[in-house]
């Protein structure tokens, strides 16, 4: 199999503090409302009373930092009527070729994960790559080197998938038989958001 990279999500970890998405919308030079990586919060629980009559509650919450998620099985490739999304053979990341791109945003509308966004001056649609050119030159994307909470690793997906487990959907994310995302996520345990 050739080699897959992908993202480990540590929600145990994540404060949702939004360095990650800052950091990113400034190395990409993003406008506002257009971001590349979001967290999402994911809140369970509530307020009941006990038998007393006093008030108690098992209410808990966790964050999760999602992005592009470069999927084996990736929706927004399968639907560009021009085929300017395609998924790299040397590192399995999905991109998409500005020159090709024609803006129509049917990769928007299909994937699940709402990667894709539309560079509005440009009329392309553009995501996250993984920071290909932070790559070349043998560092990390920025979301991970940027996290104050060491909560997003990037590497080897089957290498993530071992140290950290296959979980790859929780909270309001879509099931991951859909488009099969290169991601692990650690959620809380019991008692927690997920």
């Amino acid at each position: 199999m050739a080699k897959q990279l992908g993202f480990f999500i540590d929600a145990t970890k994540c404060t949702g503090c939004k360095t990650c998405v800052v950091a990113c919308k400034d190395a990409h030079d993003l406008p506002v409302g257009r971001n590349y990586r979001t967290v999402h919060e994911f809140v369970k629980g509530g307020w009941k009373k006990d038998a007393d009559g006093a008030w108690e509650q098992n209410v808990s919450a966790c964050h999760l930092s999602i992005s592009c998620n470069h999927c084996s099985d990736p929706a927004c490739v399968k639907v560009c009527p021009v085929k300017a999304h395609h998924k790299r053979t040397e590192d399995g990341l999905v991109v998409i070729d500005r020159e090709k791109c024609i803006g129509c945003g049917m990769c928007a509308r299909a994937c699940p994960y709402g990667a894709p966004r539309l560079d509005e001056k440009a009329h392309k649609m553009t995501k996250c790559d993984a920071c290909l050119d932070r790559l070349a030159k043998g560092r990390q994307p920025i979301c991970v080197e940027s996290c104050p909470q060491r909560a997003i690793e990037f590497g080897d997906i089957e290498e993530l998938r071992r140290k950290h487990g296959t979980l790859a959907s929780a909270g309001g994310l879509p099931d991951a038989s859909v488009t099969k995302p290169s991601l692990v996520i650690r959620m809380p345990q019991k008692g927690s958001a997920h």
